[in-house]
This record gives C-alpha cells, sequence and structure tokens, in this order.
C-alpha cells in the first residue's frame, strides 16, 4: 500500500488544495477513490493561461475557451452546496462574462471566504451585486478594470478584512461609502485606482495597513486635499502625486512607511527656485503643505522615501518634525534629484540607528549642508557629529571617485558608526572592470578601515 491510500480524504482534500484545481482534477484518474476527491476541495484556482497553455494566437481558437467555461462549470456541479473557502479566478477576453457571474454567485452562496478575482476583459466588467454584500467574505481581491461605480447602493462587508483593489474605478463619494461598509477592515491595498474625488478622507480606527500606489495611474482629477485619520495604521506606503493639501494625518502608532511622491519636473524647479528664494508665479501649493504629510509621520520607527520625496522635504526644513522613534532611514538617491533636506532630516533624527542609501550619486546643490562633501566649503562646523546613526548601508556603488570621497566624509562626520556596508551589484554599470579599478577600491576599503574604528565591507554580488 503506497502512502497516500492510508492517509484520510480530509487530508487528501488538503494536499490537493496546493495544486491548481486543472491539476486536482487529474487526479480522479488515479483510482476509484480518488475520481470524487474535488468535490471536497475547499479551495479553488482557475488561470484560463494556465488551463489553455496558450501560446500565440492560442486563445481564438475554436472551442478553447468553452472548454475552459465547460471545465469550471462542471467542477462547480461536482462540488454542490459543499462549502469552499477561496475561489480564485483569472480570466481575460473571449470568455463569457454571464458565466463569470454565474461562477462568483456560485461560491457566495456556498459560503466563499476567499474570493481573489483578475477578470481582463476588453469591455469594462461590472461585478455581480451579491459581492458588495457578502456577510462572509475575509478577503476580497479585484483587479483589472473591474467596474464598481454601483456599488455604493447597499454595499456591507462586515466580516472583510482585507480589501485590495487593482485598477478598479470609483466614482465620486464611493470610497468614504467602501469604507463605512467595511467596519472589520484591517489591510487596504489600492493599486492603480481611479477615484473621481477631488478630496479624499481616510478614516478608520482599526486598518493596520495600508497602501496607495498610484505610479502610472491616469488620474480622472487631481486632489485638492488627502487626509489621513487611521490611528491605529502600522504600515503606510503611499505612491502618488503631491496633493494641494493635507488637512489631517494622524498616524500616531505607524511603525513603518514607504512614501513615493511623484513629482512634475516643473514641481520640481519650483521647489529648487524657491529655496533659492526667487521669485516663482502659480506655485503648486502642495510645495508648501506637504510638511503636514511629513509631520503626520513623526512616530514612525522605520521611513523610506524616494528621491522626489527628498526634494519635496527640502520644503518643509523649517518645520521639519524630530523623529524621536526612528530607527531606519532609508534613502533612495537618483542623479536629477538633491539632497538639500538631508541635513535637516538627519539632525532630527536623534536615535537613528540605521542609515540606507540606495546610490551615492545625487543631483549636487550648495544646500547638500554636511551630508556630503561635493562642494568644497573650506573649515565648517559638523553639524552632523551628534549623528547616532550606527550601521550604514550604501547600495549601487560604481566604484567612482565622488563616490570614494563621500564614503571617507561619511566616515568623518558620523563619529558613532561602527559599520559601513557597501553593496556593488553585478548587473549594475561599475567601473570595477578595470583591474586598476578594482585595485584601487581595495586600496581604499584597506584605508577607511585604518581611518576609524567603523569596520568597511565592499560586498559584490556576483562575480566581477
Amino acid at each position: 500500500m503506497d502512502l497516500f491510500s492510508s492517509l484520510p480524504d480530509d487530508l487528501l482534500c488538503h494536499i490537493l488544495s496546493f495544486l491548481s484545481t486543472k491539476e486536482a482534477a487529474l487526479t480522479s484518474v488515479l483510482s476509484k477513490r480518488w475520481r470524487y476527491l474535488i468535490a471536497f476541495v475547499p479551495y479553488l484556482e482557475f488561470d484560463d493561461s494556465v488551463f489553455l497553455q496558450s501560446g500565440e494566437g492560442k486563445r481564438e481558437k475554436e472551442g478553447i475557451l468553452q472548454s475552459f467555461m465547460d471545465f469550471v462549470d462542471r467542477v462547480l456541479a461536482l462540488q454542490g452546496d459543499s462549502p469552499i473557502v477561496k475561489f480564485s479566478l483569472k480570466c481575460k477576453t473571449g470568455v463569457d462574462s454571464d458565466h463569470v457571474d454565474r461562477w462568483i454567485c456560485n461560491v457566495l452562496a456556498r459560503g466563499v471566504s476567499d474570493l481573489d478575482l483578475f477578470i481582463d476583459f476588453r469591455d469594462l466588467y461590472c461585478l455581480p451585486h451579491e459581492v458588495g454584500v457578502s456577510r462572509t467574505l475575509i478577503e476580497l481581491r479585484v483587479g483589472s478594470d473591474s467596474d464598481l461605480y454601483w456599488w455604493q447602493k447597499d454595499l456591507c462587508l462586515p466580516m472583510l478584512k482585507t480589501l485590495v483593489l487593482d485598477s478598479c474605478g470609483l466614482c465620486t463619494g464611493q470610497f468614504q461609502i467602501l469604507l463605512l461598509a467595511c467596519p472589520a477592515l484591517e489591510e487596504l491595498d489600492m493599486t492603480n485606482t481611479r477615484w473621481r474625488d477631488s478630496n479624499v478622507t481616510v478614516s478608520s480606527p482599526i486598518l493596520k495597513e495600508l497602501t496607495i500606489d498610484l505610479h502610472g495611474c491616469h488620474r480622472l482629477v487631481n486632489l485638492k486635499s488627502l487626509s489621513f485619520d487611521a490611528p491605529s495604521l502600522v504600515y503606510f506606503y503611499y505612491c502618488d502625486s503631491l496633493a494641494e493639501d493635507y488637512p489631517q494625518v494622524n498616524l500616531k502608532n505607524l511603525v513603518e512607511a514607504q512614501i513615493h511622491l511623484l513629482l512634475t519636473q516643473g514641481q520640481i524647479e519650483q521647489a529648487r527656485a524657491l529655496n533659492n528664494e526667487m521669485l516663482v508665479d502659480d506655485v503648486f501649493p502642495g510645495l508648501g503643505n506637504a510638511w503636514k504629510l511629513i509631520t503626520g509621520l513623526k512616530n514612525v520607527q522605520q521611513l523610506y522615501l524616494s528621491p522626489d520625496t527628498l526634494e519635496v522635504l527640502s520644503r518643509c526644513c523649517e518645520a521639519m518634525p524630530v523623529f524621536n522613534n526612528l530607527k531606519l532611514l532609508s534613502i533612495w538617491s537618483d542623479m536629477n534629484r538633491g539632497w538639500q533636506a538631508m541635513p535637516v532630516l538627519l539632525r532630527n533624527c536623534p536615535h537613528l540607528e540605521t542609515l540606507i542609501i540606495e546610490g551615492l550619486l545625487h543631483y549636487v546643490t550648495d544646500k547638500c549642508g554636511d551630508v556630503c562633501d561635493c562642494i568644497s566649503r573650506g573649515h565648517k562646523v559638523h553639524p552632523l557629529t551628534s549623528c547616532p546613526v550606527k550601521k550604514l548601508q550604501i547600495y549601487e556603488f560604481r566604484g567612482t571617485i565622488r563616490e570614494l570621497e563621500m564614503i571617507k566624509h561619511f566616515l568623518e562626520v558620523f563619529p558613532c558608526l561602527k559599520e559601513m556596508e557597501i553593496y556593488a551589484h553585478e548587473n549594475f554599470p561599475t567601473l570595477f572592470k578595470d583591474p586598476k579599478m578594482v585595485e584601487r577600491v581595495g586600496k581604499m576599503m584597506n584605508f577607511y578601515n585604518k581611518l576609524s574604528s567603523c569596520s568597511v565591507q565592499l560586498l559584490v554580488r556576483g562575480p566581477l
């Protein structure tokens, strides 16, 4: 007797749940005992691309998509009214929308708690009304141009804890209705979600994780105001264009925040002109109000900032909060974006332990202060000598002279530094193909280790 034959049916069904439904169905040919086990598998996953193993043009072959729809129909019919935990459906244009509606309503009627839908139709698809009034859904993921405009009528999802909206549409005022209709919501992920509101408030006393990622999304309206009243939030990912105002930012229990503000080149030039005390016409209001967003993050423990966000922070130096809880700060650099905000930012992190810099090369200005040594300033006081950072990680190291000089500068201005890790990547453009450069960098690393008590390591991922 083989090992599987000795296992009870419920355990076999659990094992089958780790397979795609197509693979699980294929086990029915093994023996009479396996023939009907698919009827009791509580996790169903249907993906027409996997089912069809589609190559170029295969979707258009007559009967192929019909066979996929027939397969889903047979499995659901075989299961009857048996309970179901998770239902995942991924399908594209060519699958009949009436079939999709019927499948979704079938699993909702059977008490599904985890619903994952990625429906990529050429025409806008409207989810069945039953999705918005389910009393069993705990996790709901909706992706690819699904229309949610009608959800405001009687939306009620009392058990829902996780909601992921990817490339969906929301009408005016619907976002507020959505939050009120989900009183148990703890995780909200909005990726490329189109909303028509110009004033948005994210308000929830129990929300713990929030992702707003509108990078690459064509916005229907520009946000005049964006407020956050989420005192229980511990994780915040925010990637969007700068709103005109942030009237309320209540995120007092935040642990990790990743802020990726997206600015136009015109807004960048405005910020730099204002920093240089030049007169600027039609200044974008968000540049003067971004400090409200940053102030609301003052209790965060781990903070990740993009290059555009650093440029925005240059307009917040006078109002920069003190980040008393911040232990880890990560900065992503860009050759066309400056570090003007870095001196004040580092001085306002009195308990910072780890600093991560992804790329040392940046846009040079005379306002980088003592964070970098790109511009010679002669004799000067180093206000960063009070910075308590103990560990510095540098990524995307290319081996340039400018980078080597900056590393030496860091060793001089960070007196508490105990460990410095410098990462060069195999697939990233470097000068390490030149043997002379390799030798020079090696000598500099030895020199750095003698220069201070800090341990300096060059870590190369892959062969040089």
